[in-house]
């Protein structure tokens, strides 16, 4: 029997009682946010007289930055400001999941819209991240990251692995069924209808080739909105998770020893790629990111590459950390191109080197800039 946490074993059925109490024409509204740590989320709760019909209808909020990691005590207080709004998948219409910017105390007001000097916590990658999109905006970038994780038990052991050793050896859980391949997939199918309800941009989902490690990829989105959508199906998976009292992490390596490990490849092409052709731009946006794979690697996990540093082996479907390499089909590469796009002479590219727990605006923040922006004149300043 897996540990669970003591919560999920409470009368779920009570909790329905109250959660079908009528709340008037008022609406909670949940604030969520990336923490100092650059992976971790955090959320809050308040009370609005109405139901949001748009983003500006809510409001800018406040939170202790001390015991987030984000600031010191004696200047604790942090901004959220309010940048994509979802539907509340469990508390249900009218009420609202809202993702949120973090600024530190200092921010300047607005004197024009749109041009105001904003100082930006040191987590927030989204601010960067949008200025890069607004940069290259003419070119539609398209991103679809796949999202691996690891379901464990509340004492870090994978969940229904063996408690005193292990499960049969990797090759029938890879989109397996059964009670013998396919380890919680309740807890994936109540995310997937979750990120259905909330409006979230999820393609699909499957059981991975470690035993109760799974995916669920989110896109085709444009510009920001990849790491938007990424961070929101984050937090309910989290919030499922929750409900069963089951942990999904999204290290890297959970494992050691001959089992994969967790990434979130990301898909990308841009509108020349995908037209008639598109097979060149391909081939010299893979030619760009072979020149500034050190600066990817430090991108593509919180720790600047040490988290990564684990899984990028060149085993267990990886490429080594420590070279670049691009092939067709070839899941061994840093960059693959699928073989279809290979026949078709357009498409997309899968960059293979981000981590599970990586963060998506900074990975779509560099993949942007080196594709499009990058010139080996301008590397000192980029």
């Amino acid at each position: 029997m897996p540990a669970m946490s003591l919560s999920s074993r409470l009368n779920k059925a009570v909790r329905q009682q109250y959660l079908n109490l009528p709340q008037g024409e008022k609406s909670q509204i949940t604030y969520i946010w990336i923490d100092g740590t650059g992976e971790g989320l955090r959320n809050k709760t308040r009370t609005l007289d109405f139901e949001p019909k748009s983003l500006d209808e809510i409001p800018e909020w406040n939170f202790d930055g001390s015991s987030t990691y984000q600031s010191e005590g004696s200047n604790s207080d942090m901004y959220l400001i309010p940048v994509r709004m979802f539907r509340d998948p469990f508390t249900l219409d009218p009420n609202k999941l809202v993702l949120c910017e973090v600024l530190k105390y200092n921010r300047l007001p607005a004197v024009v819209l749109f041009t105001s000097v904003l100082s930006c916590a040191e987590t927030n990658h989204r601010a960067s991240c949008m200025k890069v999109m607004e940069e290259i905006k003419e070119h539609c970038m398209w991103f679809g990251m796949e999202q691996e994780f690891t379901l464990l038990g509340i004492d870090g052991h994978p969940f229904s692995w063996p408690t005193n050793g292990f499960p049969r050896p990797q090759g029938p859980y890879y989109c397996g069924v059964g009670a013998d391949s396919a380890y919680g997939r309740d807890i994936v199918e109540c995310h997937y209808k979750a990120c259905l309800f909330a409006g979230i941009n999820i393609y699909g989902t499957n059981a991975e080739v470690m035993p109760s490690q799974w995916e669920f990829q989110v896109g085709p989105c444009e510009g920001i909105e990849m790491g938007d959508h990424l961070w929101v199906a984050r937090f309910l998976l989290h919030r499922v998770c929750e409900d069963f009292g089951i942990i999904a992490t999204l290290d890297p390596k959970p494992v050691q020893g001959n089992w994969n490990g967790a990434g979130c490849h990301t898909n990308v092409s841009t509108k020349q790629m995908r037209e008639e052709g598109g097979l060149q731009y391909i081939e010299q946006a893979i030619d760009k990111l072979s020149k500034r794979h050190p600066q990817h690697i430090q991108m593509y996990d919180p720790s600047g590459g040490k988290d990564n540093m684990r899984r990028l082996t060149g085993l267990h479907e990886t490429a080594s950390i420590h070279e670049f390499s691009a092939g067709v089909a070839n899941r061994g590469a840093s960059i693959r191109i699928p073989r279809q796009v290979g026949q078709e002479k357009k498409g997309y590219f899968e960059d293979r080197r981000p981590a599970a727990n990586c963060d998506p605006y900074a990975v779509t923040k560099i993949i942007a800039s080196t594709c499009l922006l990058y010139s080996e004149d301008k590397e000192e300043s980029m």
